[in-house]
């Protein structure tokens, strides 16, 4: 059975990726809108992801007999401005994303619960993973400016990714 504190920690952390699945998502409708249709494509497998994220917490906690409560989720609230702006504010909601795992993995150590320690150790890589794939997207608009023709093959780059179902 779960400790109180970490079912109340994972709890609050499966509020946080259902609140990611919702920020890419209105991310994914204001690249639609602007008709950057891979743009949209790209934000929105990140959405499916963050839900699969948020429900595999839902998972563990049940499988170690704990309760799990769901919270209201907040609505998004990002100005949304350029690509760039909008991928440099993906990377920095990832490094909070990141920390909140971190801080996951700290309790867990320190209330000797070695089965979440182990358990939260795929999120940290998942986002060791987010980061890298952000940051990239970055880096490659930053390197061509504002070229339009770039941004048009980003965005065919970006519609070509594929929605993997997480498994634990």
């Amino acid at each position: 059975m779960i400790n109180k504190k970490l079912e109340d920690i994972l709890n609050a952390q499966i509020n946080k990726e259902f609140y990611s699945a919702y920020l890419y998502l209105a991310m994914s409708a204001h690249f639609d809108e602007i008709g950057l249709k891979g743009f949209s494509h790209w934000t929105k497998i990140q959405a499916r992801e963050e839900v699969d994220h948020g429900m595999i917490l839902f998972d563990y906690i049940i499988e170690r007999n704990g309760k799990v409560d769901l919270k209201q989720i907040e609505a998004p609230h990002y100005h949304f401005g350029e690509p760039l702006e909008i991928f440099e504010q993906i990377y920095e909601h990832e490094l909070k994303v990141t920390q909140s795992i971190e801080s996951v993995a700290s309790m867990s150590e320190s209330e000797c619960d070695l089965a979440t320690r182990h358990f939260i150790n795929w999120y940290i890589q998942e986002q060791v993973e987010e980061e890298a794939n952000v940051d990239e997207i970055i880096k490659k608009m930053k390197m061509f400016g504002q070229d339009k023709t770039i941004l048009y093959h980003m965005d065919i780059e970006l519609g070509k990714r594929e929605y993997m179902p997480h498994k634990f």
